[in-house]
């Protein structure tokens, strides 16, 4: 088991950008790839994007693409998104979860281990 805590969700601007950051509470962050995930009021808990363990491999929703990064530093057992251009769609709550796995999944209930959230809200 890993816990992880996120931090960086804010106001920002539409066109603007973020970072949110995960941090683990275990020594053993490098054993899991890691996703993001995030919920807006009322609807399903969506898939953002994904990293393998090593950082080597990475995947994205196609909502996304192009305009989020995900990253990692081992080092540091920690978990990075960087947001740039962002919509008002993506308003939401940001989760960071845990996959005992080489590559991880799009899949939320795959997931071994959440954070609490940040809440993410762009205005027009």
């Amino acid at each position: 088991q890993v816990q992880l805590v996120e931090s960086g969700g804010g106001l920002v601007q539409a066109g603007g950008s973020l970072r949110l950051s995960c941090a683990a509470s275990r020594r053993t962050f490098s054993s899991y790839a890691m996703g993001w995930f995030r919920q807006a009021p009322g609807k399903e808990c969506e898939f953002v994007a994904k990293i393998s363990r090593s950082g080597s491999s990475t995947y994205y929703a196609d909502s996304v693409k192009g305009r989020f990064t995900i990253s990692r530093d081992n080092a540091k057992n920690t978990v990075y998104l960087q947001m740039n251009s962002l919509k008002p769609e993506d308003t939401a709550v940001y989760y960071c979860a845990a996959d005992f796995a080489v590559i991880g999944s799009t899949h939320a209930e795959e997931y071994d281990d959440w954070g609490q959230g940040t809440q993410v809200t762009v205005s027009s």
